[in-house]
């Protein structure tokens, strides 16, 4: 029998109120825009690797047939099915008919980026424009009351049939339902992961550490690849043919101390993972081989491999219980399944990826700990197992330009945890521009891990970099370590709400044509809209750009503190040490004010804050798996009208011993300032348990500088000819006003970026 701790708790049988039988099919109801169809003679009532969780509160089912297959009726639609198959759906709300078809697929994930070059075709996810969507479950593997893989009968039909119309969060919502929810991922993991393919020796790594912390980066996650263990000469070591991917004793040459190396990371307040490539099993001169063989009823004296075997209890046990057990007693706290070697394992039809994320999940949770793993999307139904390692990319631009829309599209998949290589893993080209906006888009990215791969010159280390590349990194990266507060609540909403942190924007605005066509675009969070700029810089201003589409009303960039209209699409202009990242009116963004790399709820709290009118609430909890018992909420409201602007920090909720009886609050309200400077409002040593309200009257909202001269400004660094420049601004001589700007531009001679630069300036003066 496999361990308590790796059967998986599921509840798949549905009740008995939820199920009609006839016309040779078995139809499922879920929801009344959600129902199950089975072939009669072919059913199962396990779980499945996608789905399981079935029970639900029945309602109206009325089963009708007509030519070819039956209509079902619920509450809220119809769903037509001919030749046993979900083939369209009839919505009552808004009488129109949708075909379960792949057509209008809005694209899920796939499994990895490994060597790609750019853009990769993506698998279906579960979003199409016309709301309609058709889950095949059919050729998944199910999951048996003692924790097992066992594969479904021959010519098995499994339909889920989704009609949620363009409610997309809703669609997703119905999924985890079904599936289960999102698990809370750690608060560590939000932080700045090292992480690099390079046989680094204990010392050099330990030095490496140093220096981060010595630049004042704070590192949360020590990654070690897989030169922890024997990788080269095991003919000379050990009389061994067999590859070294594969490995489970740590190398003594590299770490002759792997004791003390853990204990060093661990004082340092770092968590550490290590790189597994499990595929060839233990090896005779593995450390663990002895106790390993025994257990799988090995005879040790013959020095026979144990084979990695995903049909086997007695494997699965020992795998965990001897060979990582220790270790992460040791100190180390989860682990990097590095899994390449193919989709074919012992038992028939199950992908060893699936076993490896399924059991490696179950394990981590052991001892209270909330769970965590990084590995590879194995399918719909993988978010169960985050986070996600996209895989070994090159470093381009055509790369960068292709992560964001992946990692917002990828939820469309249920999935929202990608981990990238930042920066780019290999090949490609050394231009440190890139290097600079791929680190801010991995600050915005829901993990947030430097990696490449052994060739020396290729490390990531900011200090590698050019000085304002370099001093500029360092900023974004501490500033990522700020902002676990903001992210920490988000992963709760996920878990809680089905809310992702990274999404596309046509989750908020579907009706919006606009919202599709935005692909890098997306929503960070309750609070932000994150503009990545994944293009080089225009020789012609040397400023980056990014096109931007903003929903009705006020935004305001955090950053560069200027304020947009919405309801249009403008293209951006930015310095390489920023991209736009802009703020809805009444927006609150917590961040961490406290020194250091550690991650418990901080002790002080900076929040930035635009002006409005609007709320956030900071969930915190104790970082176990029983968090949801030991979680401490604290709302901010902020209003502000006729110059006065009110911030209140409302008393704690929940379980106070999680979060420090006093705190120290410093809010930037980003977009206002009193007597010509930025308004800032502090509380020291505040009592969480009663509400605090700060205020500030007569306040004004930042002026831009007096628009000629920021216009004169921008054109001014225009990379061209004396001649050329000016007699372009000949149009523009006597503008003092943005009307008489916007009334130049029509006829100035410009190239197309400064154009568009000067547009999006006069914008910021409306």
């Amino acid at each position: 029998m496999l361990k308590p701790s790796l059967i998986a708790k599921t509840d798949a049988k549905a009740n008995e109120n939820q199920i009609f039988t006839a016309y040779g099919l078995r139809i499922t109801y879920l929801s009344p825009r959600l129902i199950r169809v089975e072939r009669e003679w072919n059913t199962t009532d396990l779980a499945s690797f996608a789905v399981w969780f079935r029970k639900a509160e029945a309602g109206k089912l009325t089963v009708t047939p007509v030519k070819k297959g039956v209509d079902v009726e619920t509450e809220e639609v119809i769903f037509n099915i001919r030749s046993g198959k979900p083939y369209s759906v009839y919505f009552k709300d808004t009488k129109k008919t949708a075909v379960f078809s792949k057509q209008k697929n809005l694209g899920g994930t796939t499994r990895t980026l490994d060597e790609t070059v750019g853009k990769v075709r993506l698998d279906d996810g579960l979003i199409t424009e016309d709301g309609a969507y058709l889950f095949d479950d059919s050729s998944s593997m199910l999951i048996d009351g003692d924790g097992r893989f066992v594969p479904r009968e021959h010519g098995s039909t499994d339909y889920y049939a989704f009609a949620y119309g363009r409610d997309y969060r809703e669609t997703i919502r119905a999924f985890y339902k079904i599936s289960s929810p999102v698990p809370i991922v750690p608060r560590f993991a939000l932080g700045v992961w090292w992480s690099r393919y390079h046989a680094y020796t204990q010392k050099e790594y330990l030095d490496l550490m140093a220096r981060f912390k010595k630049e004042n980066i704070p590192l949360t996650v020590a990654t070690v690849d897989m030169d922890w263990h024997w990788v080269h000469g095991l003919r000379e070591k050990f009389g061994s043919d067999y590859r070294g991917w594969t490995g489970y004793s740590w190398n003594t040459e590299l770490f002759p101390d792997y004791r003390e190396f853990l204990k060093k990371l661990k004082e340092d307040n770092l968590h550490v993972t290590l790189n597994l490539h499990p595929a060839d099993g233990v090896h005779f001169y593995e450390d663990m081989y002895k106790e390993m063989a025994e257990a799988v009823g090995i005879d040790p004296k013959t020095k026979k491999t144990v084979k990695f075997r995903c049909g086997s209890d007695d494997f699965w046990n020992a795998y965990f219980d001897i060979l990582h057990k220790p270790y992460e007693k040791d100190g180390v706290d989860f682990w990097w399944i590095d899994w390449q070697q193919g989709k074919r394992s012992d038992v028939k039809g199950l992908d060893p990826l699936n076993a490896l994320n399924h059991y490696h999940f179950l394990d981590n949770a052991e001892d209270g700990r909330m769970p965590m793993i990084l590995s590879r999307y194995a399918g719909i139904g993988a978010h169960r197992y985050p986070l996600g390692f996209s895989g070994d990319t090159e470093t381009s631009w055509r790369v960068l330009d292709f992560q964001p829309y992946f990692t917002a599209t990828a939820n469309n998949a249920a999935y929202s945890w990608w981990s990238h290589d930042i920066g780019g893993h290999h090949h490609g080209y050394r231009d440190d521009d890139l290097y600079m906006r791929w680190v801010q888009f991995g600050v915005f990215s829901p993990i947030m891990r430097l990696h490449s791969t052994a060739i020396e010159l290729l490390g990531k280390e900011p200090w590698k970099y050019r000085g304002e590349v370099y001093r500029c990194a360092c900023e974004w990266l501490r500033l990522r370590h700020r902002m676990i507060p903001y992210i920490y609540t988000m992963d709760r909403r996920t878990h809680a709400e089905g809310i992702a942190l990274c999404e596309p924007m046509y989750y908020s605005h579907p009706d919006e044509a606009e919202a599709y066509g935005v692909s890098n675009q997306y929503i960070f969070g309750s609070e932000l809209t994150v503009c990545p700029i994944t293009s080089p810089q225009h020789p012609e201003l040397n400023l980056g750009s990014v096109e931007v589409w903003l929903p009705e009303g006020r935004y305001t960039d955090i950053f560069t503190k200027r304020s947009y209209r919405g309801g249009r699409k403008i293209t951006m202009f930015r310095e390489l040490e920023t991209i736009p990242v802009l703020a809805r009116d009444g927006a609150i963004i917590p961040l961490s004010a406290d020194t250091g790399n550690r991650t418990d709820n901080p002790e002080s709290l900076e929040i930035w804050a635009v002006s409005g009118n609007g709320s956030f609430t900071l969930v915190e909890d104790n970082g176990k798996t029983d968090c949801e018992e030991h979680t401490a909420k604290t709302k901010f409201d902020i209003s502000y009208n006729d110059g006065k602007l009110t911030f209140t920090v409302c008393a704690a909720e929940g379980d106070l011993s999680v979060i420090p009886v006093k705190r120290n609050f410093t809010v930037k309200v980003i977009d206002l300032e009193k007597d010509g400077e930025a308004l800032v409002l502090e509380a020291k040593g505040a009592d969480v348990g009663i509400d605090t309200v700060l205020t500030a009257e007569g306040v004004t909202g930042i002026q831009p500088p007096d628009v000629r001269e920021d216009a004169i400004c921008l054109l001014s660094r225009w990379q061209a000819t004396t001649k050329v420049k000016h007699a372009s601004f000949k149009p523009f001589e006597k503008a003092r006003t943005v009307e008489d700007f916007e009334k130049a531009l029509k006829t100035a001679i410009l190239p197309k970026p400064v154009f568009l630069a000067l547009s999006e300036l006069l914008e910021t003066h409306k």
